[in-house]
């Protein structure tokens, strides 16, 4: 037997702190924010992406780089299509609020935040996180180089043969002022021209 598992008229308003439900320690967020951790990766993470960032100025503060690259994280180790899903999946789940450090009474950043943060850092604050997450996958035994790995997309062509321009330098050539002679040593020119492209 078992008991079923209604939906309460109206649920708890207030909840105290210890009665919260907290997380298994031993989750995949967890180890992954002590390997974060243990090479300084929020201190880092800051110091490159200081620049992007006014340090005065009208408006709230701007959210906390290493939160939106943890949440980056959270989208490529879910499989997540979109900011606006990892937004959703971040506000969701009780072991990623505490990976990205907040309490389940915060509000986690929207995903168009998200999308501000992205244009706000540019291509070389990427890269130059992208090599300080290799190095410290590398300093931890977590990096071999046996594997390499290519993405490709397939695209559709609108294409065909009798559309084809010859890629020699030339299209047509009038051959009708020259001898029999010259034109058939002109045509071997062009061939051997072609066999060595």
């Amino acid at each position: 037997m078992f008991a079923t598992k209604d939906k309460s008229a109206q649920p708890e308003f207030w909840i105290a702190a210890a009665q919260a439900t907290k997380p298994a320690k031993s989750t995949f967020y967890a180890k992954l924010e002590e390997t974060l951790d243990d090479f300084r990766f929020a201190a880092k993470v800051r110091a490159l992406c200081a620049p992007a960032y006014k340090t005065s100025g009208p408006g709230r503060p701007g959210i906390d780089p290493v939160v939106y690259l943890k949440m980056m994280m959270v989208g490529f180790f879910e499989n997540l299509p979109s900011e606006r899903a990892i937004a959703a999946r971040c506000d969701d789940s009780i072991a990623i609020r505490e990976f990205l450090h907040y309490d389940l009474t915060e509000a986690t950043p929207d995903h168009s935040s998200l999308s501000i943060i992205r244009q706000r850092l540019g291509g070389p604050v990427y890269e130059q996180v992208f090599t300080l997450v290799l190095s410290a996958l590398s300093e931890h035994g977590l990096l071999r180089g046996k594997n390499l790995g290519i993405d490709s997309s397939v695209l559709e062509a609108n294409a065909s043969l009798r559309g084809l321009v010859n890629r020699f330098g030339f299209q047509k050539l009038d051959l009708v002022c020259f001898s029999q002679e010259d034109r058939s040593a002109f045509k071997e020119l062009v061939f051997l021209d072609a066999i060595r492209l």
